[in-house]
């Protein structure tokens, strides 16, 4: 990882693809990348997006009823991929990569260039045929812990992970807030002692001013919600400021 060799937290931004509409994606992820992304996660839209709050709720709702898919997702990753390098992960529910069937999507996604996958309603041990499919494969299975896992489980899982290892920073759903909790540093700490992969806080980061405070424990910080609103707010334009400023931010932040 580039970014980790030269001593600098990660930004990674999360847009859904097809919002605010199909033909705004690969414009919205070379933005993205020209505003300092490191990694760009891109979320296939889902009917049912239960981890999510209501702006990627939305966005997502919106994004199906211009007949975005999977399929459509992985060409658009393939087409900013035909430009850039940036790693990207895929971020989905498990139901389209079932539907799709688990060899035909690691195909698929590998071919379309992408680098990882983080599938949100897979815990760890819940179909170990579809996690090993994934563990063996190029892909980088991304895991999600949050602040509730207990600390045996939550070793268990870090020691598993690829690529990063993606820690909620709430409980809760996705959602811009205003605070970072008190507890992240240390919680960041314990992790670090069990995994050798980077750490990535996401979860309610919606300011340049939080993305300092994560980033002065973690090693990078994850921002969805917060863009999603900038582009409802003023169009990718204001996205790109905001994520903008977030790599300033970063950049300034003590070494963690």
């Amino acid at each position: 990882m580039t970014w980790r060799a030269a001593g600098r937290r990660a930004l990674i931004p999360y847009i859904t693809a097809g919002y605010p509409e199909p033909a705004a994606t690969v414009d919205l992820l070379t933005g993205f990348e020209r505003a300092g992304a490191d990694v760009i996660e891109v979320g296939v839209p889902f009917s049912d997006p239960v981890a999510d709050g209501p702006t990627i709720q939305r966005a997502s709702q919106r994004a199906l009823e211009q007949g975005m898919t999977l399929a459509r997702t992985l060409d658009a990753i393939a087409a900013f991929r035909a430009a850039s390098d940036v790693p990207v992960v895929l971020f989905s529910y498990l139901n389209p990569l079932l539907q799709r069937g688990v060899d035909r999507f690691i195909g698929d996604a590998l071919k379309a260039g992408v680098q990882g996958v983080l599938i949100t309603d897979l815990p760890a041990g819940a179909d170990p045929a579809v996690e090993t499919a994934l563990e063996d494969s190029p892909l980088a299975l991304v895991r999600l812990i949050a602040p509730t896992t207990p600390a045996e489980r939550a070793a268990a899982i870090a020691r598993r992970a690829q690529g990063f290892l993606y820690y909620i920073a709430r409980t809760g759903v996705t959602g811009a807030t205003a605070q970072v909790r008190a507890a992240l540093a240390d919680e960041v700490r314990a992790l670090r002692a069990v995994t050798s992969v980077p750490i990535a806080v996401g979860f309610g980061i919606s300011t340049p001013q939080q993305a300092a405070r994560v980033a002065a424990a973690a090693d990078g910080v994850v921002v969805g919600s917060a863009l999603i609103d900038a582009i409802e707010r003023g169009g990718p334009a204001e996205a790109g400021r905001l994520l903008s400023e977030m790599r300033a931010a970063l950049d300034a932040a003590p070494a963690s």
